[in-house]
């Protein structure tokens, strides 16, 4: 059984337990509303739930599926509402899926690959009787508000590892699997990006729109949940353009130490220069040459390389190739 927990609720407060196993009592009694949780559910469980409230069939295949886009579809005075979760493993923003049923007196939740339960928000929302009193508006808004929290510990997780980035390079090389990780996060977050546009656009229909199952009087806490999906979208914007720096200021430093040592390479190779070019030009063999006679030739020619390289090292030196 994949029902995580279903009761039904009278002014906020926990009226009594429902299961699947006896259908007719699923429907909300006078006053009451449901708030029924599953987790991975089979057809038959669903088929359930759409004969005892009435879903909508292609809502329910929707849901079964869970290969959907953040929306809000709209059937008579039902809504069916998909959102995306997110966690981070291993480098990898891994994604799930949440689907909502809303009646006028039922909310039904369905988690696809969600590595975070409800069991703690509902637990909250029970201590708070005189905000769950609103009903399924307010439910609907407080688990949505749960699912855009999760999306900031991937933020600041990412974060963290971009600072870790930024001083190692500043201080060394960055090594192939430093890069390779950090193209695999700029397309994580390219990914996420494109998460965050839709269910902004979700959570402002349930703001805007006239839409049933909605009280006028719930609609701002909506406008909260919209808030935290932007500052969501400001912060992943400035993270891809840390990644961006942080391989601009790798590839800068880079270059610059190549350039250091070509400059060092090429000075130690004008000093160089000059005793080989001597040696070669004694080392002719030819009868006629000068100094080839003189007693103090030998001693002389070694001195003259040694300060024609004192004066280039020191050249060098000075202009900070050495």
């Amino acid at each position: 059984m994949t029902v995580v927990a279903a009761s039904a609720y009278v002014q906020g407060k926990l009226a009594r337990p429902l299961s699947l196993d006896d259908p007719d009592g699923l429907k909300p009694h006078e006053g009451e509303f449901v708030w029924i949780g599953l987790v991975e559910p089979d057809e038959g469980e669903l088929r359930v739930l759409q004969q005892a409230f009435g879903l909508h069939p292609l809502a329910v295949e929707d849901a079964l599926t869970a290969r959907q886009t953040p929306k809000v579809d709209v059937y008579g005075q039902q809504l069916f509402v998909v959102a995306k979760t997110a966690h981070l493993e291993n480098d990898n923003i891994v994604y799930g899926e949440t689907d909502f049923f809303v009646g006028q007196r039922f909310l039904i939740t369905v988690r696809h690959g969600s590595a975070r339960a409800h069991t703690e928000l509902r637990a909250q929302l029970e201590a708070a009787p005189v905000l769950l009193a609103h009903g399924v508006d307010y439910v609907l808004h407080a688990v949505l508000d749960f699912i855009v929290d999760g999306y900031m510990p991937i933020v600041d997780t990412i974060e963290d590892d971009l600072h870790a980035f930024e001083r190692r390079a500043l201080d060394a090389f960055l090594s192939r699997a430093e890069i390779a990780r950090i193209f695999n996060l700029r397309r994580a977050l390219m990914k996420f990006k494109k998460l965050l546009g839709p269910m902004t656009q979700v959570v402002s229909a349930l703001e805007h729109h006239d839409l049933p199952c909605i009280d006028s009087e719930v609609r701002p806490y909506f406008r909260d949940v919209r808030d935290h999906i932007q500052r969501t979208e400001i912060l992943v914007d400035g993270l891809r353009e840390v990644l961006t720096s942080v391989f601009e200021i790798s590839s800068l430093l880079e270059q610059q130490r190549q350039g250091l040592i070509t400059r060092q390479l090429a000075a130690w190779a004008a000093i160089l220069a000059v005793p080989t070019a001597v040696a070669g030009v004694y080392g002719m063999n030819f009868e006629h040459m000068p100094e080839l006679k003189w007693t103090y030739g030998y001693p002389a020619v070694l001195a003259g390389i040694a300060l024609i390289c004192g004066l280039l090292y020191r050249r060098f030196k000075r202009t900070g190739w050495l």
